[in-house]
């Protein structure tokens, strides 16, 4: 407030979480002020600050963006993210931070509310509108968030754009007002247990842990995490930790010796199997206001908890995509503690290539009855890809097209965000506040609210739905959740130690187990009824041989025979019982393909699991077996035979040049 009357800018800088934006929103929620907001990432570029250019009846407009129309209407802007911006771009707001003046493409020019009041002493208002020179407000402020950098990941700031603001360190709440916040939330948890789970935490965020190389605890995520211990008071205290903080997949040996030290301190080491969930008995779901709901009972130490949870939107009895679906007792704690995350807040699903998260992900939802839209996530994925893209109408118009996450939000569906350890920090800047508030503001100046913020609104203006969706106002459906699925980090790696101090302030965090050698039987069997006893034994023998060695060449081969690869080859040995092992598992894991000393660790590995390669398949065979003819309707190229398809778009079937030969 000092700061604001005195009419400077402010950068609030401290660890990361949703607090610096919350304080921001809240001061400026209390002196009613308007505010434009824009989370920076990777992709921003000086188009989306100052002005993007528009076609509408193929004459080029000039759109004010949130830089110049808090400028000109006396708003607040809130630029959250510096460090991740790239260096070039803020720079081009050093002269409105310092002067308040701005040159514009169109060609107007922004002028300080000082000196344009000067001018318009000599010369009348309309002259300045003929100069094309725009006053700029003397209300308007800029509130800056960021991240300490170099402790944390980022671009450091520009030592010009860092002097235009006044800074403060935005640290985590005293201890004694977290307290008193986590006692409000669990009032079924004893009070001692409370403060020991708030003192693990502050110690893993004290300068000591940060030079132990340990990553910031997530102390915002700690109320609701509190939450579901006031719903399950009989459960491990330290097992909720560890889906704040997976410190047993996220650190080295020291660390988690570290982490290990802290919770025997403060008496959190309790974890034993009688405390954890144990399975999902029943899920009845109702739907209350227009808005589905979820009672679902969950067996824990011997009892039975209800708990409330959002459901889907999808009609009641509608057909399962997932009766496929196998039940194991790990599989069944799994969901079971997914349930209780998302009573509360979205999950990350980590777990080794093809241990089946997407089919853990999708058993979930269709229990509670929730649409998936599967989002794949690559590197070079950017904001514009996973928020909105630019796309021309057939007439030569611009127009933005909204990206699957946002009709997800808008329609309540439950977000499969596939691959997320992929994708670059800074772009995943942009998904921060949709995750934390339930917010979002889009590139075409549409803004998603959350749904009880939204009535509220609605309310105060008294307005209606159509009223506010014309003014780009959109409420997200209740039932909207994300899942985000990853594989783990690579500990000691610069490059794929994706899990950071930031990421772990967004989800609760569930690790996928390989399955043990009986559960991985058990789903086989029942995949793939037919397979041979004596193939599918030494097939599971040998994979986790490999899977429980030291040695990391083996190791490295372990990943190429994952549960999905196993079923891949089960289904192919019970379809052609006379297909040899041998062959199997060197296609699965491209022996051909692999440096000498790992080919020769497989070879090895094989003949120890007596996989013996038959003399048979060392013969070429012979070119009869590999007449290819068809008749009545089916293509047969040796034994095995296909549909010929009847298409009705004949031009779009490829017409290739082929020569008939022994290869």
């Amino acid at each position: 407030m000092q700061k604001d009357l005195l009419g400077q800018d402010v950068f609030l800088i401290g660890p990361p979480g949703p607090l610096r934006r919350s304080i921001a929103m809240q001061y400026l929620e209390l002196t009613k002020r308007e505010v434009e907001y824009i989370a920076l990432s990777r992709d921003t570029t000086e188009t989306d600050l100052k002005q993007r250019r528009e076609i509408r009846a193929g004459t080029a407009f000039y759109i004010d963006q949130c830089a110049v129309r808090a400028a000109t209407e006396g708003r607040i802007l809130i630029l959250e993210g510096l460090e991740k911006a790239e260096r070039n771009v803020l720079p081009v707001l050093n002269n409105l931070l310092e002067n308040r003046e701005m040159q514009l493409e169109d060609g107007r020019f922004l002028m300080s509310a000082e000196h344009y009041d000067k001018l318009l002493q000599d010369h009348t208002k309309a002259e300045l509108d003929a100069w094309k020179i725009v006053r700029v407000s003397e209300n308007f402020r800029v509130i800056a968030l960021g991240l300490p950098v170099p402790r944390y990941s980022g671009n450091p700031l520009d030592p010009p754009l860092r002097s235009r603001f006044q800074a403060r360190d935005i640290y985590f709440l005293p201890f004694k007002d977290q307290l008193n916040v986590l006692y409000s939330v669990g009032a079924n948890v004893s009070a001692e247990k409370v403060s020991q789970l708030l003192s693990f935490a502050t110690t893993v965020c004290s300068q000591e842990s940060f030079a132990l190389g340990l990553p910031d605890f997530p102390l915002d995520s700690l109320p609701a995490a509190v939450q579901i211990l006031d719903s399950f008071p009989m459960m491990s205290i330290k097992h909720a930790i560890q889906w704040l903080y997976p410190y047993t997949i996220l650190l080295g040996h020291e660390g988690k010796m570290a982490v290990e030290g802290v919770l025997k301190r403060f008496e959190l080491q309790d974890s034993g199997s009688s405390l954890l969930p144990k399975e999902i008995v029943k899920v009845e779901r109702m739907t209350e206001n227009h808005v589905s709901h979820a009672c679902v009972t969950i067996q824990i130490a011997g009892q039975e908890v209800t708990i409330k949870v959002p459901a889907g939107t999808r009609p009641f009895g509608q057909s399962c995509a997932s009766d496929q679906f196998i039940r194991t007792l790990s599989h069944k704690q799994l969901l079971a503690e997914m349930m209780q995350s998302h009573m509360v807040k979205d999950i990350c699903l980590i777990g080794g290539k093809g241990c089946g998260k997407t089919v853990i992900a999708k058993n979930f939802a269709d229990t509670l009855g929730y649409n998936i839209e599967p989002i794949m996530l690559y590197q070079d994925i950017t904001a514009r890809d996973l928020l909105q893209q630019r796309y021309t109408l057939p007439n030569g118009d611009t127009a933005w097209r909204s990206s699957p996450l946002v009709t997800a939000a808008l329609e309540g569906k439950l977000v499969l965000l596939d691959g997320i350890h992929r994708v670059n920090a800074g772009t995943l800047a942009v998904l921060h506040r949709l995750i934390h508030d339930r917010e979002l503001s889009l590139y075409d100046g549409s803004r998603l609210m959350r749904k009880d913020r939204y009535m509220r609104l609605k309310q105060e203006l008294q307005m209606s739905d159509e009223q506010l969706q014309k003014r780009s106002i959109f409420p997200i459906h209740p039932s909207f959740r994300i899942i985000a699925l990853a594989e783990p980090p690579v500990i000691g790696s610069t490059t794929q130690q994706w899990l950071g101090p930031e990421f772990l302030t967004m989800f609760f965090f569930h690790y996928m187990k390989p399955l043990v050698k009986s559960e991985e039987i058990q789903v086989i069997k029942e995949m793939v009824p037919n397979i041979p006893q004596e193939a599918l034994n030494k097939l599971l023998s040998f994979t986790h041989k490999l899977r429980e060695t030291r040695d990391p060449t083996a190791q490295s081969l372990a990943a190429s025979l994952s549960t999905r690869q196993l079923l891949r080859i089960s289904r192919r040995l019970s379809q052609y019982p006379n297909e040899n092992l041998h062959n199997a598992i060197t296609k699965a894991c491209l022996s051909r393909f692999l440096p000498s000393l790992a080919r020769s660790a497989l070879e090895k590995n094989l003949a120890d699991a007596a996989i013996e390669i038959t003399t048979n398949d060392n013969l070429e065979p012979d070119l009869e077996d590999y007449k290819c003819e068809v008749v009545s309707g089916s293509l047969r190229i040796g034994t095995i035979s296909a549909p010929i398809y009847n298409t009705h778009e004949k031009m779009k079937v490829p017409d290739v040049l082929f020569y008939d030969n022994i290869q």
